[in-house]
């Protein structure tokens, strides 16, 4: 049975490994925003504290990957685009959530054929996000 066979059914959540993987991901994420110069305008558009951006993205991507639905208990519908219209997102902050959010997956050794997925998504979701 071939990887792609093997994965139809299963949530990306399941496949990432569950929360601690996501919590994983989320971590590395927001440390490399942190420590590389090529996330600067990314990181800046954060604010000085990265612990709240932390745990929203960490609830949101469970529920997103099909695990519990954290962000939805706590803060109803995620209303994505509209949460994030108060922050200048445009291509470069697109490009550097996306290379940030790849370099993350690659640092915590995302299986391939997810990350590909997760990926597209991304872009997607990132894209439909930018407001200048």
């Amino acid at each position: 049975m071939s990887d792609e066979e093997q994965q139809q059914g299963e949530t990306a959540f399941t496949l990432m490994g569950g929360e601690s993987a996501i919590h994983a991901l989320v971590e590395r994420f927001y440390d490399l925003m942190d420590l590389e110069p090529g996330y600067a305008e990314l990181r800046a558009a954060h604010g000085p504290d990265l612990a709240s951006a932390r745990e929203k993205l960490n609830w949101f991507l469970c529920g997103w990957m099909g695990g519990p639905q954290h962000y939805v208990e706590r803060f109803g519908h995620p209303r994505l685009r509209a949460r994030h219209m108060p922050f200048k997102i445009g291509i470069l902050e697109r490009d550097q959530w996306l290379a940030c959010m790849n370099q993350a997956m690659g640092e915590v050794a995302v299986h391939e054929g997810l990350r590909a997925r997760l990926q597209e998504s991304f872009f997607q979701t990132a894209d439909w996000m930018r407001n200048v």
